[in-house]
């Protein structure tokens, strides 16, 4: 029996920018989603606490982006110092990490979501460097020291698990083929009864 040929992995190679951008679509929708339902929930119970008519319309409009910006700071940077990727890039496979593939300090991935906000108010330049660059580096990457790589291994280990077919140690195989060959000789015989 031939060994099977490795599997080809993604692990550790520089992200595209197709991923990267359906990684940060998922989390804005989650991110935006978490925030809606907290804000609401919010001024539900201080509503109910304190007998006011406060909603969403109340309030400067600088105080809710100042909020929203906020809430996203604490979304994304609040993931990649814990653990080097958003519920987004976890989803697609996605990982942050140093720029020499050593796992990300918690100060890289806090300062890393300051600079995407700057990736965004430079309309859109600091996102160059995702499509033109080597490594897909975006101007948040330089910035913190960081690149997002591909993190499919796990994933596709558990999976390749729990697709295997058991394995049966040597005695049990012996046991089974043994039973096999015990039954079809029966089963014969009950064929050529029949007939």
């Amino acid at each position: 029996m031939k060994p099977a040929p490795p599997e080809a992995t993604r692990l550790g190679q520089y992200a595209g920018p197709a991923t990267r951008v359906a990684a940060y679509l998922v989390d804005m929708g989650i991110s935006l989603l978490v925030f809606a339902v907290s804000v609401s929930v919010g001024a539900f119970l201080i509503n109910l606490m304190l007998q006011t008519d406060l909603n969403r319309q109340s309030g400067p409009g600088w105080a809710w982006t100042l909020l929203i910006a906020l809430w996203e700071w604490l979304y994304f940077g609040g993931s990649w110092a814990a653990s080097g990727k958003t519920p987004g890039m976890a989803l697609l496979g996605l990982r942050v990490v140093d720029r020499d593939g050593g796992p990300l300090d918690p100060w890289r991935g806090i300062v890393r979501a300051p600079a995407l906000a700057l990736s965004f108010l430079t309309f859109g330049i600091g996102f160059v460097g995702i499509i033109i660059g080597k490594q897909h580096r975006a101007l948040q990457d330089v910035l913190a020291g960081t690149v997002v790589v591909y993190d499919w291994d796990a994933r596709t280990a558990r999976l390749r698990f729990l697709a295997r077919r058991p394995t049966l140690p040597e005695s049990s195989r012996a046991q089974e083929q043994s039973s096999q060959e015990a039954i079809e000789p029966r089963s014969n015989r009950e064929e050529s009864s029949q007939c």
